[in-house]
């Protein structure tokens, strides 16, 4: 009997110390961007300006595509070797009409390609563009964009570049957050590119492979798409990601370009940044299971099978599950020794502060400019909750004595009792933090939602929140519920901020 308890103990621990593992893996992600020096492409790089077709997805985007128009035909590239066409999937809006107004403003340079029936998705409606794009030989490159971005003048111009090595297949770039005025939660997701994009990035180029081009920002050289056939994957709601795969497993190389800016505009509520990400979340599922052949088996060529891409793509996207089973496995071990569970606990909690400080001082740095702006979201990221849990992890004496003197001042006794139930709360919400940010959610479009919803998600946890999505996602696939594409509602506040 003692024996099978040590067993159960020892496994429970296990448990949780394999979540853990997502917390090694972001250090040493982060750690890669140190390396970035060493891997820069710009060695290979000229001048070079090859002709580029814009294509353009557009669904009722009436109130973003005339300016990203104007803004593209500003760029600091010449006009004789761009072409745009707006690809206008049937809208409702008053699309056609700007789109119209715009081809006749800029003749020979804007297109408006017009489908007669929509809905069918943004690859569809791409590949209508492409299928125009590539039955001439005009284009040499094509660059993919969505209808609301502005790009920075010299960033076309610093992407093209790469693309005069014949060994890179496809350069993406720096995608920012960008509306203004925005909300806490726009700053919120400006905070999360700086780690996902412009520090992300930059460590998977260190180790040779990309996971995913920016939506935003795809130029593929011509060779490079005809390669891959010419067309986006229609059989996911993550194309862009599909596409990155397959130019990196046919030899080619992927590039992140940090210097070239496009601005965006992102979701300023919770229920529309639900639906962004669940929709971004079964793609990435939808990926794996496709690319299943790829994982942690080394491809002749290419670097997407490495251990250390797999275990960068997997800790990600089984991020919410090891935290339940974090959370469940430290409440079983509380019954069965409690002691024990403390430990464990606070040596994962204690890897936590080392993980939380570490990338948000290095994520701060590395774009000063955002960090003016987000900073206090990027601290509160994690959840206040679990900032104080961080904080006892590190300050146990001077928090323990602060909660004590307030108890005391409130005629709260301060039992052993109460210890273990602050105790139990803690390793509880481990998981249910994912739960509260949830609850912002729901509590958006309820009654004074505008203010119940923002505190739920900085009590829970932004992070948490995108963890909750991943969760949802894995009820919609096994559930195997339609996949349907959701389109982000623009309303033309993105401005390219200085």
């Amino acid at each position: 009997m003692r024996e099978t308890l040590l067993g159960l103990e020892g496994l429970l621990v296990a448990v949780v110390m394999l979540a853990a593992l997502p917390l090694i893996v972001a250090d040493y992600q982060f750690l890669l961007v140190g390396l970035h020096f060493r891997r820069l492409h710009y060695a290979k790089c000229a001048p070079y300006l090859p002709r580029v077709a814009v294509v353009i997805p557009a669904w009722n985007e009436a109130a973003v595509i005339g300016t990203s128009v104007d803004r593209l035909m500003h760029l600091d590239y010449p006009l004789s070797a761009l072409r745009i066409i707006v690809v206008d999937d049937a809208s409702t809006d008053a699309t056609p009409e700007v789109a119209a107004a715009k081809a006749a403003e800029y003749p020979g340079n804007v297109i408006h390609l017009r489908r007669d029936r929509g809905g069918d998705g943004k690859a569809v409606t791409l590949n209508h563009g492409l299928d125009l794009v590539l039955a001439d030989d005009w284009a040499q490159a094509i660059l993919i964009i969505d209808a609301d971005v502005i790009y920075e003048p010299v960033s076309l111009r610093r992407m093209t570049r790469h693309l005069a090595d014949p060994g890179v297949g496809s350069v993406t770039a720096y995608i920012k957050e960008g509306s203004r005025p925005g909300n806490y939660m726009t700053r919120f997701i400006g905070y999360e590119y700086i780690v996902a994009s412009a520090a992300a990035r930059r460590s998977q180029e260190v180790l040779g492979a990309i996971a995913c081009l920016a939506g935003g920002a795809q130029l593929h050289s011509r060779e490079n798409l005809e390669a891959i056939g010419g067309r986006v994957d229609t059989g996911t709601l993550a194309e862009d990601t599909v596409t990155t795969f397959q130019t990196q497993l046919g030899g080619r190389q992927a590039v992140f370009e940090p210097h070239a800016v496009v601005w965006s505009e992102e979701p300023g509520s919770i229920g529309a940044l639900w639906r962004q990400r669940l929709r971004w979340a079964r793609g990435n599922m939808q990926v794996t299971r496709r690319f299943k052949r790829v994982w942690f088996r080394p491809q002749a060529g290419s670097r997407m099978g490495g251990i250390t891409f797999g275990l960068i793509w997997f800790c990600l996207l089984l991020l919410p599950a090891l935290m339940v089973c974090a959370s469940a496995s430290l409440v079983t071990l509380f019954f069965i020794n409690h002691h024990l569970a403390f430990t464990a606990f606070h040596v994962l909690w204690l890897l936590n502060v080392v993980t939380y400080v570490f990338i948000t001082s290095f994520a701060l740095l590395i774009d000063p400019q955002m960090a003016r702006r987000t900073w206090k979201e990027a601290l509160l990221f994690p959840g206040v909750v679990n900032v104080v849990i961080l904080l006892a992890a590190i300050l146990p004496g001077p928090l323990s004595l602060l909660a004590r003197t307030l108890l005391s001042a409130a005629g709260v006794p301060v039992s052993s009792g109460l210890i273990l139930g602050v105790q139990l709360f803690t390793y509880i919400w481990v998981a249910a933090c994912m739960g509260v940010a949830y609850l912002g959610k729901v509590a958006e479009s309820r009654r004074l939602g505008w203010l119940t919803g923002p505190l739920f998600v900085y009590a829970g946890g932004y992070g948490p929140l995108l963890c909750a999505v991943t969760a949802a996602a894995y009820l919609k696939e096994l559930r195997h519920a339609e996949a349907r594409w959701e389109k982000t509602e623009k309303t033309g506040k993105v401005v390219a901020a200085t």
